[in-house]
C-alpha cells in the first residue's frame, strides 16, 4: 500500500501539533516544580520559654536555597541568622534561635541560585504575648504569715525578797535579852522577860511595906530607949 503526498502531510501534521503539545505540558510542568519565592513561610513560634522563628520550604525540586533572618528595632536593622535549607513537598523547616518582642518585625530574605532573591512578604510580625511571662510570687494569706518569736532576754531581779532574806532581814539585830517590856499577846498568862503592866503596883505595895517596916523598928527602939532610961 502506498503512501500518498496528501497522508504523509496530515500525519506531519499531527506529529508537529502532539510536539508542540508535550512541550508546552513539560514547560508548564517545570515551571510548576521550579523553586519560587511562594514555596517559603516564616513564624515566630515558642520552644519551651524560648522563642524562635521557622522558616519551612516547600520547594518540591529541593533547590538549594539560603535564608537569613534580619531584626528591626527602632529603625537599626541586625541580623539575626543564616542557614542552608533544601526543600521538600512535606515542607523543611529551619529554626532560628531569637528572644523575640511581642509585635516585633523580622524581615527574611531568600537567595535560591538564580531563581529567588527576595524577601518573604509581608514582614513577619511577632505575637502579642511573649513566650515567657513574668508570673508573681503568690502572697500568702495574713493567717499563716508566721510571727516573730518573742527574743529571750534574762529575766528582770525580782523585787521580791527570798524566804531568807525576809527571816535574816526580820531577825532581832543582837540575840541579848532586852528589858523593853513586850505586848501582850491576847490574855495569855505566860511569863515574859522583863517588867510587865503590874510592875508598878508591886513596886508601891513593896515600898509601903518598907515605911511601915522602918516606922516599926524606929518606934521599937524609941520604947527600948525610954525603958532603959527608967
Amino acid at each position: 500500500m502506498s503512501i500518498t503526498r496528501r497522508s504523509a502531510r496530515r500525519s506531519v501534521r499531527i506529529l508537529g501539533v502532539a510536539s508542540a503539545s508535550a512541550a508546552v505540558v513539560l514547560g508548564l510542568s517545570s515551571s510548576a516544580f521550579a523553586c519560587n519565592i511562594r514555596d517559603f513561610k516564616a513564624e515566630a513560634k515558642c520552644d519551651g520559654e524560648k522563642g524562635v522563628i521557622v522558616v519551612t520550604d516547600t520547594d518540591a525540586s529541593r533547590t538549594s536555597a539560603t535564608i537569613t533572618v534580619f531584626s528591626n528595632e527602632g529603625g537599626v536593622e541586625t541580623q539575626v541568622g543564616k542557614q542552608e535549607v533544601k526543600g521538600s513537598a512535606e515542607g523543611t523547616p529551619v529554626s532560628f534561635p531569637e528572644d523575640w518582642k511581642p509585635n516585633a518585625t523580622y524581615r527574611v530574605h531568600v537567595k535560591a541560585a538564580n531563581i529567588v532573591d527576595e524577601d518573604i512578604k509581608p514582614d513577619l510580625v511577632t505575637p502579642s504575648t511573649a513566650c515567657k511571662t513574668d508570673t508573681p510570687t503568690p502572697t500568702p494569706p495574713a493567717s499563716s504569715t508566721p510571727k516573730p518569736s518573742p527574743s529571750k532576754s534574762a529575766p528582770a531581779e525580782s523585787a521580791t525578797p527570798t524566804p531568807s532574806d525576809s527571816a535574816s532581814s526580820s531577825a532581832p539585830a543582837s540575840a541579848a535579852p532586852s528589858n523593853a517590856p513586850s505586848p501582850a499577846a491576847g490574855d495569855s498568862n505566860l511569863a515574859e522577860t522583863g517588867a510587865n503592866s503590874n510592875t508598878g503596883l508591886i513596886a508601891g505595895i513593896a515600898g509601903a511595906l518598907v515605911v511601915v517596916g522602918g516606922g516599926a523598928v524606929y518606934f521599937g527602939m524609941r520604947r527600948r530607949g525610954a525603958r532603959g532610961n527608967g
